[in-house]
């Protein structure tokens, strides 16, 4: 082996021991209480360890990507579920460089519904779909600091209710740093100024959210730079190597810590901080308070607060067996999607495939006064509406209520939450519809039928 093969042997080695290293620092989080991680219960230890493997996971995948020869891959999936995620939705992304350009093209099922009107029986596409490219990816620095306003923003959104389809489902989408002058279709701007600062697109992402899981199916994407068929993509060297083995930890112990850190000090999941979000808010209590819900809210993106037409709510459930949560909400303004869902204590939305954990519109069965409202408890209460917590005493309530068009704060969603005993919920719900194990059984097969289609690889 010459001199030059060993030195580059050593660089490969070194830079993977760091990203092992990094492995273990993310490991640390589990359970270092100075890393703020959840109650050190044997399903919380257990499932930490399963969550930082889903962020190795998607630390190996963003590493591996290549801005100048995207494709659209799963962000959030089963197998790396995090961040508080939405069990109705998929959640696509691409890494790009905003100062190129690039084409997406797609399909869809019949959109009719995008369009509010009646879609035809049979398979239709996703309820809702929105395309956002952004200068920055929540959580990389591994630092609460990088909330700050104008960290990263949206340098432009695109969603279903705008986005021009053709009858047979087919559309466009250009991203460049600018619009064409004269160009009519559908544009994603990848470079903008805001506040004095010049920003560049860098990661876009598509959340396709679903309501009806029987009918609903996922589009076809496909993402190019324009004229890179013209430039042959270079094989991977030793820097590239050694430079992706680092990217990989680093993601992943920054993911790890910068969540942890969110959840408990951002969130004050684990109780009130001085000075805190809910201090600025005005509230007595936690921002995530204690079988209660904060009040919806459309959070930012520099505040970790996702979809960007999303209106938000959550707290934490913590009940016993013989306990319920009783959750009520009224849309003076029906919204696009609606949702309900339960996570644990590192934000990963519980197991929606053999449980019905969330439970969104399409699903519930509504009130004789219009309102929505699901019960949240361990076991079967054998009634419409039910949301199980498969048995974790601890975790994440989340709702969210999606408008494409942001109705005024006097009609946003309403909500209510109330703990019950068990015992009570057939008097606080007497119109409730009786459910059969049969009829449970068959919606344990829509969802594991509907998460096989959703996440195929094929």
């Amino acid at each position: 082996m010459t001199d030059d093969n060993k030195q580059i042997k050593q660089q490969l080695r070194s830079a993977f021991d760091n990203m092992i290293q990094c492995f273990q620092e993310a490991r640390d989080a589990i359970d270092t209480p100075e890393l703020h991680p959840a109650p050190p219960t044997e399903r919380n230890l257990a499932e930490g360890y399963r969550y930082v493997l889903g962020f190795m996971l998607s630390g190996i995948e963003r590493a591996l990507a290549d801005p100048l020869y995207p494709r659209f891959r799963r962000a959030i999936q089963p197998t790396n579920r995090a961040t508080i995620d939405n069990a109705d939705a998929v959640y696509l992304m691409a890494e790009i460089d905003g100062n190129y350009r690039y084409r997406v093209r797609g399909k869809a099922a019949d959109t009719r519904h995008w369009r509010g009107k009646q879609a035809a029986d049979g398979t239709t596409a996703p309820q809702y779909v929105i395309f956002e490219l952004s200068s920055g990816y929540a959580g990389d620095s591994g630092q609460l600091s990088e909330m700050k306003p104008g960290s990263r923003i949206n340098t432009s959104t695109l969603d279903s209710s705008a986005l021009l389809v053709d009858d047979d489902g087919c559309f466009e989408i250009l991203i460049a740093p600018e619009k064409p002058e004269g160009y009519e279709g559908n544009f994603l701007l990848s470079k903008r100024s805001s506040h004095g600062t010049d920003y560049v697109g860098r990661y876009l992402t598509c959340r396709e959210l679903f309501h009806d899981w029987a009918n609903q199916d996922v589009m076809d994407l496909e993402i190019l730079r324009l004229d890179c068929e013209q430039e042959i993509k270079p094989p991977i060297d030793a820097e590239m190597a050694s430079n992706l083995m680092r990217e990989v930890g680093t993601i992943t112990r920054n993911q790890v810590h910068f969540w942890n850190a969110f959840n408990a000090i951002t969130l004050e999941t684990y109780g009130k901080i001085p000075g805190g979000i809910s201090d600025k808010m005005g509230m007595d209590r936690p921002f995530m308070p204690v079988n209660d819900m904060n009040p919806p809210n459309a959070l930012g993106i520099a505040t970790g607060g996702g979809q960007s037409s999303n209106i938000y709510a959550g707290g934490t459930y913590l009940l016993g067996d013989d306990e319920a949560l009783l959750i009520e909400t009224h849309t003076p303004v029906e919204p696009a999607f609606m949702g309900f869902h339960l996570a644990n204590l590192w934000g990963e939305s519980l197991d929606f495939e053999s449980y019905p954990s969330n439970i969104n519109a399409h699903f519930l069965d509504r009130d004789e006064d219009g309102g929505y409202r699901w019960v949240v408890c361990h076991k079967d209460p054998g009634i419409a509406n039910w949301v199980s917590t498969t048995g974790l005493p601890h975790g994440y309530t989340s709702m969210r209520w999606t408008y494409p068009t942001p109705p005024p704060k006097e009609q946003w969603p309403t909500l209510k939450v109330e703990k019950i005993a068990v015992s009570e919920i057939r008097e606080k719900l007497p119109q409730a519809r009786a459910v059969s194990e049969a009829e449970r059984a068959e919606q344990r097969l829509i969802r594991h039928r509907h998460v096989q289609r959703r996440y195929r690889q094929y």
